[in-house]
């Protein structure tokens, strides 16, 4: 029994994505996929279907962790826990160029945060007008 595991991150969020043979189940905090608001699904759904369109069926389940952000941040790292999971299944050469061509974001974690606060202020960057007089 073939089992992968991957890892994708997204600001605060981490995800942590396990394949194994199966028969094609997908959930993300052990809910099924499919019970995500329209647009989340439809982004957890783009690897896949690019996947299915070179590798063919899926015979595999995969289970996907993730914790931590938002939930919008939350998709994204599972996405590409998903995407990396599906391209060391499949080694195929062929699906990471279909991945990195589609976009980036797939394979490649966007490493931007949200800058931190400073000290003395309740901002990052700018700060209060002052007034001498």
């Amino acid at each position: 029994m073939k089992r992968i595991i991957t890892s994708g991150k997204r600001k605060r969020a981490i995800a942590r994505a396990v394949l194994k043979d199966g028969s094609g189940n997908i959930t993300i905090n052990k809910k099924d996929y499919k019970n995500l608001q329209n647009l989340d699904r439809l982004k957890i759904e783009e690897p896949l279907r690019i996947a299915e369109k070179i590798i063919g069926e899926k015979n595999f389940d995969i289970a996907i962790n993730v914790r931590g952000g938002g939930e919008k941040s939350q998709i994204d790292a599972a996405r590409i826990a998903l995407s990396k999971a599906l391209v060391e299944n499949s080694k195929s050469k062929e699906l990471e160029k279909a991945f990195l061509s589609y976009d980036r974001t797939l394979l490649v974690a966007d490493v931007r945060k949200k800058e931190t606060y400073k000290p003395g202020d309740s901002k990052a960057r700018r700060k209060r007008q002052t007034s001498y007089r």
